[in-house]
């Protein structure tokens, strides 16, 4: 009896012992190697414009003119109509105003003028007006009574460009500032007034995006796509250049342009892709604009598809104006 109960507590001990000895590895191997913290809610994702990393490059050297055409179109409008995401709608909105008078792109522009998001209808008004399309312009003078002052103002301004007086009574509103603007205005219709039009906050980020140019480049509007372009390494002053060289239509300033197509830059892609469609309309230009539909940033890819549309399109035949030589014509 004795033996069995020696037995049983040498057991016990045993047990014991091997218990203590292993809680004193998990401390150590605890303390070595400790538990990861909760792992706390993911924050709510912003989908961002330059996440597009697994697009599977395509051939389309081998498609016909009309298979790529149609692949464009298909781009332009389902950017244009992304239910979800208003960058993207304004992307689209800037690819589609380089495509000038455009009938396929004209309803699009109009359709984004109901947008909800104020910043997707003001870039439906500056892509109106990048368009020169003066069919726009009933619907421009619409957008002149927009509940947002932001947008009645770049309507106004961009009518103004058109050589529209119609909204000269906004314009006269914002010079005044928060004084009473209704004097001097006997040739020009009254529009609904939104009073944050005086606001000195709405002043000062109507002034802000004037400061930026009211930018509908391809990476969004105003001050927001100036800081986008920033952020993601975009150089300003380079994109800049591009539109100005693009203006001398010479062999070396082509060439840099089609190099320019790999450069690091999106931003100097998209410059150039628009530079390309813009001015020139020969198929070595539509071909090298075709491997840009798989670009990484789809601001990048909606203006190589517009590009490619100005590109595969005759150039438009510029009237030529007759030459007076009346000074030059003997006396009879």
């Amino acid at each position: 009896m004795q033996t069995h109960t020696r037995i049983l507590h040498l057991s016990i001990f045993a047990a014991i012992s091997v218990g203590i000895l292993s809680l004193s590895f998990a401390t150590v191997t605890f303390a070595q190697n400790p538990a990861p913290p909760p792992t706390a809610p993911p924050p709510a994702q912003t989908p961002a414009v330059d996440d597009d990393t697994d697009i599977t490059p395509t051939d389309r050297l081998h498609h016909s003119v009309a298979q790529n055409t149609q692949e464009a179109w298909d781009m332009l409008t389902n950017a244009a109509n992304d239910p979800k995401h208003a960058d993207v709608r304004i992307q689209a909105l800037a690819a589609l105003g380089t495509l000038g008078v455009n009938p396929q792109a004209e309803p699009l522009i109009v359709a984004a003028m109901k947008d909800p998001d104020v910043d997707v209808r003001t870039a439906s008004v500056l892509a109106a007006g990048q368009t020169k399309n003066r069919n726009l312009t009933t619907n421009l003078r619409n957008m002149l009574d927009d509940k947002e002052p932001q947008v009645a103002f770049a309507s106004a301004t961009t009518l103004w460009k058109m050589n529209d007086r119609s909204g000269e009574d906004i314009l006269i509103a914002v010079v005044d500032g928060d004084r009473k603007a209704t004097a001097g205005l006997k040739d020009s219709t009254m529009h609904t007034m939104n009073k944050d039009l005086h606001s000195p906050s709405t002043l000062a980020r109507i002034g802000a995006l004037q400061a930026g140019s009211m930018l509908l480049g391809p990476f969004g509007i105003g001050i927001g796509a100036y800081e986008y372009m920033h952020k993601n390494g975009g150089n300003s002053a380079r994109v800049t250049a591009i539109e100005q060289i693009s203006e001398e239509k010479t062999d070396p300033i082509r060439a840099n342009l089609l190099s320019a197509l790999g450069d690091k830059d999106p931003a100097v892609r998209a410059a150039a892709a628009k530079a390309l469609g813009t001015n020139y309309h020969d198929k070595d230009v539509s071909n090298a604009l075709l491997p840009v539909f798989d670009d990484t940033k789809k601001p990048v890819r909606l203006t190589a598809a517009a590009a490619y549309i100005n590109s595969t399109t005759p150039a438009p035949r510029v009237r030529s104006t007759p030459r007076n030589n009346s000074r030059h014509t003997p006396l009879q």
